[in-house]
């Protein structure tokens, strides 16, 4: 065994991620919402970009050459290439009819000016002139908090009014008092007697039943409201357990009432609202945008970005040139040079993201085109390894361009990842979509009447519709669309 020094040569193979490949993995995971703040933070930080025109056709603006990448202007990138850094063939255009469809002028995004809007019949019907208003669409729902406290101020002042504010604060947005009066009247240094006797007056607030400490409190205020509490109904509201039980006999004997007075105490139960707070709504919701648009043609399926969100990106040649031809020390032409590399690889890997995006939404429609032309109940199974391999990406890639993007067709609007879904075996031997099944399991539900039907008949149901599924799997996807067994469902017919 030697012991001397020696030079040894090792070839291995490494992945190095640079700021520029993290960037463009990034990119493909961001739906065109979140890419406008991307966008505004690097027109911040880079002086040679500019964005786009969107009134008329966008301008277009040839960057120098001397980029210091490694790629040509009139080099294609493919997305593969931008992640993997590695060679490869342009990406093939997509099979559509150009001059049959002009998609610049026909689609969802670019027809707001006049055009038409994307329907449940497809592209039909006047838009407003400024396009959809989308913050009315989303407007803010009357807030239950500043609903109760003008109410408040109305008919309370000084310490009463403070101790209010402190009981309405502590109301959740079903319109329950989460904070026991105990610890609200300690701590405003107060005595519970008063504490109770404000939580009366706020309990007497628009909508009623709001304030309650329980189900049973919310309910007998309505219930007070409507003049029909008494003995009986008080009786009820003590033993809603018994009632969501099903013990309806027991209870009956318990309120002391013969069976038609019961079903008309239960009619007015039914009446009541168990959550008042909720018609004045939660946390406003996030409004969702699509990033695709599909619509169905005669030649076909057209297949489009949203223009409307899709942030366009140019870079300034007059500003370069003249920061070029100025006066520069070294270190501000290497900075002059690295805002040029950076500004046309992030142009570079916008449009590869855009190419990326639609090449994998045409697959999906390939795919799924049973869905888009009759439904749910015809959605296949559909892996990302079957799309990658169909359009020769990497799997990762697919899952990244498919999170977070939307994709509104005549059907609605449906987020990419809904299109992958797992599937049991049909009787034709092609396997069926686990949505088609619950699709199918909803409709016999609904459809059931006074025979319910248990998991054992759902499941010779579906058999004989040609869907080879185990008891269990039904069982998980009835619960999974928020279906009761049949016993719970025996019990709420009961009750209605």
């Amino acid at each position: 065994m030697s012991l001397a020094p020696r030079l040894d040569l090792r070839q291995t193979q490494s992945l190095v991620m640079t700021p520029q490949l993290q960037q463009a993995i990034k990119l493909l995971a961001l739906s065109n919402l979140e890419l406008e703040g991307v966008i505004a933070e690097e027109l911040e930080k880079n002086p040679l970009l500019a964005a786009g025109s969107d009134d008329g056709e966008p301008q277009q603006a040839e960057a120098p050459t001397e980029t210091g990448d490694d790629y040509g202007d009139d080099e294609p990138v493919t997305a593969d290439r931008l992640i993997e850094a590695g060679d490869a063939q342009a990406d093939a255009p997509l099979d559509v009819d150009y001059e049959a469809e002009t998609f610049h002028h026909d689609s969802a995004a670019d027809m707001a000016g006049g055009g038409g809007q994307l329907g449940m019949d497809g592209l039909s019907g006047p838009m407003p002139e400024d396009g959809p208003d989308m913050d009315a669409l989303a407007a803010d729902a009357p807030n239950l908090i500043d609903h109760l406290l003008a109410q408040a101020g109305e008919v309370l002042e000084g310490e009463e009014l403070l101790i209010a504010s402190r009981i309405i604060d502590a109301i959740d947005e079903a319109g329950y008092l989460e904070t026991p009066v105990a610890e609200i009247a300690e701590a405003l240094d107060t005595d519970e007697e008063r504490v109770e006797h404000i939580l009366a007056i706020v309990q007497s607030f628009d909508p009623t039943g709001v304030g309650a400490r329980s189900l049973g409190e919310c309910l007998a205020l309505q219930a007070k409201e409507a003049d029909r509490y008494d003995p009986a109904m008080a009786t009820m509201f003590d033993n809603l357990d018994m009632l969501a039980k099903g013990q309806l006999p027991q209870l009956r004997r318990l309120c002391g009432v013969d069976e038609e007075d019961f079903a008309d105490m239960i009619r007015e139960l039914r009446g009541y609202d168990p959550k008042p707070g909720l018609k004045f709504g939660g946390e406003r919701a996030a409004p969702v945008s699509p990033d695709i648009f599909v619509a169905r043609t005669r030649n076909g399926w057209a297949i489009e970005l949203n223009n409307a969100t899709l942030p366009r990106l140019l870079i300034d040649r007059r500003y370069y040139s003249e920061l070029a031809q100025g006066a520069q020390d070294k270190s501000g032409k290497a900075w002059l040079a690295d805002c040029l590399a950076s500004a046309n690889w992030l142009i570079k890997a916008l449009d590869q993201r855009a190419r990326t995006i639609v090449k994998v939404a045409t697959e999906i429609v390939k795919q799924q085109e049973a869905f888009f032309l009759r439904g749910v109940a015809h959605l296949k199974p559909l892996t990302l390894r079957t799309v990658a391999d169909a359009i020769g990406m990497h799997e990762s890639t697919v899952s990244r361009v498919t999170s977070n993007k939307y994709l509104a067709c005549e059907r609605g609007l449906f987020e990419l990842k809904y299109f992958f879904t797992s599937g049991v075996a049909g009787a034709d031997g092609e396997g069926v979509s686990a949505e088609a099944v619950k699709s199918h399991i909803a409709k016999l539900i609904a459809e059931e009447g006074s025979d319910i039907l248990s998991d054992d008949k759902l499941v010779e149901i579906l058999n004989a519709k040609g869907f080879d599924i185990a008891r269990r799997t039904v069982a998980k996807y009835r619960e999974a669309i928020g279906l009761g067994s049949s016993v719970q469902r025996r019990r709420q017919k009961a009750l209605g």
